[in-house]
This record gives structure tokens, sequence and C-alpha cells, in this order.
């Protein structure tokens, strides 16, 4: 009945905020196996196992002279690495607790905490599974030699950046279609596997073809990123400011998106899924 009121300082609501998202993100990461141990050595799998087919795919076909010139493995990581962050952060950021989620009700929680949370755990997993990997690579197959390491980490997280913002559209329309918006981020996690680009050097397609990946902004990342990884590879046919801009716009109509989507937030969404 009675409350005392607290007064708190702007110091203290940036760290109340902070610790929020980082327990949050904590929850997120450990959402698929109770041992967030074990969640990352499944991921770390799965990367794995796409690494393995996409390989055996390449040998099998014969493409292996079609990719740049200089480590073949880690031409295939580095397509896969940018894909798996762009499509994990996605899923992550559209799965991210509703408006009438039960963890809503605790204050200060807040969807934006939910969000934030979600895409740092994305993001730490990613680069945990990408890490290992390479360390593994490097010590026990052959040294790893990587032109502009700085560069390559940030078309990385560009590419996690621009899934987030995605993610966060996907977020917005999710109440009011949660079956179309599973649908549809199915459709593009699987139209991705090849309009990525991971698979083929953008520098040796027609401008043709160019037209009918240059719409996808994972398309320009993953080319910009071989340019900061071989040394002997320039990109010409992608563009840093595209996917930067795309995700911008996606980025803003996902706010809005969500603003809006808060403000109607009914309890029989959650009894019609």
């Amino acid at each position: 009945m009675f409350q005392a009121e607290r007064r708190t300082t702007l110091l203290d609501g940036a760290f109340t905020f902070f610790i929020l998202i980082f327990h949050t993100a904590v929850k997120s990461v450990r959402s698929g196996h109770r041992d967030a141990i074990l969640a990352i050595l499944y991921n770390i799998l799965q990367t794995l196992i796409m690494m393995a087919a996409f390989y055996a795919l390449f040998e099998i076909l014969g493409l292996r002279g079609l990719a740049i010139r200089g480590d073949f493995l880690l031409y295939v990581m580095s397509g896969i690495f940018v894909f798996m962050t762009h499509v994990k952060s996605v899923g992550s950021v559209m799965g991210a607790d509703g408006p009438t989620s039960p963890m809503m009700k605790h204050l200060p929680m807040n969807q934006g905490i939910s969000v934030c949370a979600s895409a740092l755990g994305a993001l730490y997993t990613q680069f945990i599974s990408m890490f290992v990997i390479l360390i593994g690579y490097h010590l026990l197959w052959k040294p790893i030699e990587i032109q502009h390491p700085f560069g390559a980490i940030m078309m990385l997280v560009l590419a996690w950046f621009s899934g987030c913002a995605f993610g966060l559209v996907l977020l917005a329309i999710k109440p009011w279609f949660p079956k179309g918006t599973s649908i549809v981020n199915m459709i593009y996690t699987r139209m991705n596997m090849f309009a990525s680009g991971k698979m083929f050097v953008a520098n040796t397609l027609p401008a043709h073809m160019v037209a009918m990946f240059a719409w996808n902004p994972l398309f320009h990342i993953i080319d910009l990123g071989r340019g900061y990884i071989f040394i002997n590879y320039n990109p010409l046919k992608s563009s840093m400011m595209y996917p930067i801009w795309v995700s911008l716009v996606l980025l803003v109509i996902g706010v809005i998106g969500v603003s809006y989507t808060s403000k109607h937030a009914s309890l029989s969404w959650d009894a019609a899924r």
C-alpha cells in the first residue's frame, strides 16, 4: 500500500539497463540448451557440418578452380561464418520476448532489453564458435593468414547488424501473422543459401548475374569480407554503403513497427498461437 519513492540517477538507470541485458543475454544463449557451453558446442557443430557439406559439394562438382586463389577452406569459411551470423541474428531477434510475454510483467524489463539481449546473445555465440573453429584450424591443420583482420571482423558485425534489423521487422509483424512470419523467415534463410553469394566469387559473375544478387545486402558483405581476408582479391562488384543503408532503413521500420505493435498488444495473441 505504501511504497518508498526511490530516486535513481542516469548512471543507476544505465547500470540497471546493462545488467538486465547481460542476464537476459545469458538466458538467450542458454535457450537452446540448459548448459551454455553445450549450446555453443551445438552451434559449432552446425557450422562444421555446413562447412563439410559445402567442401564436399565443391569437390564433387569440381568447382574448386572458381574459388579465390589461396586457402580454399578459408574461402569456404569466409562465406559460411557471415551467413550463419546473419541468419542466426535474424532468428534470435525475431524470437525475442514480445509485449505479451510474461517477462514483460516484471519491471524494469521491457521489449527493448529483450531485443538487445537476443541480438547480443546471437553475436556472442557466433563469435565464440568462429574463434574456436579458426583456432582449431590454425593449430591442427595449417596457419591462417588474414590480410586485414579488423575489416573482416567489421563485415561480420555488419552481417549481424543487418540480420538484427531484418529480424526486428519480423518481430513487429510476428504478433499479427505468427505463422506467416515463420514461413517468411524460413524462405529467407533457404534463399540466402544461394543468394548470399557464398558459393561463388562475385568478380567472376557477368553483369546480368550480378543483378540477380545485388539486391541482397549479404551478397555485398560476403564479397567485401573476402576482400579483407585475401590479399589477392579486390571486390569490384559490391558496395559498402548499400548494406549499411538497407540495414538502417530496416532498423527504423522495425522500431516503428515494434512500437506500434506494443501499443496494440493483446493477451489473446498468445492464446491463438
